[in-house]
């Protein structure tokens, strides 16, 4: 009966062990990143036109009030600020170039560089191997397009 007692915590550390290591295991991670650009408009005689002019960089675009007494503002975004990932995962990052022309586009650590189109579906696959924090960023809408993939 001895025995029996002690093999019950023994076989429970190594189911324990080998769940551990089952979860840890990497998968297949697939993130959709839109391209959008969120815009406000306002009227002159409800809300003045920003005396203050916005940062450069084209991320960030304020219009002046047209004929119609509107003025607008936008910015270009990447859908999320961050996508999370494991270290080892197969990460597969889908571009869909909704808003704007163009954006040319780098993946900070992992040497992945392309642009994405209006209208276009962009796949960027590789292997999470390096842990840390490593931005998206779109050198063209700059402050604001820029997000972080986090790789834990």
């Amino acid at each position: 009966m001895m025995m029996r007692h002690l093999f019950l915590p023994l076989a429970a550390a190594v189911v324990g062990y080998a769940g551990v290591t089952a979860a840890a295991a990497a998968s297949k991670r697939v993130f959709t990143i839109a391209a959008v650009e969120p815009k406000g408009t306002a009227e002159v005689a409800k809300e003045p036109f920003p005396a203050a002019a916005l940062p450069d960089g084209g991320g960030l675009q304020l219009k002046k009030p047209g004929d119609d007494g509107r003025w607008q503002v936008s910015a270009y975004l990447w859908s999320a600020p961050q996508y999370h990932v494991k270290a080892g995962d197969e990460v597969t990052l889908r571009f869909v170039g909704l808003n704007g022309s163009e954006h040319p586009t780098t993946i900070e650590g992992y040497d992945k560089s392309f642009t994405l189109k209006r209208g276009e579906v962009t796949d960027i696959s590789f292997v999470a191997d390096k842990p840390g924090v490593f931005q998206i960023i779109c050198s063209k809408h700059q402050p604001t397009m820029v997000s972080e993939l986090i790789v834990e």
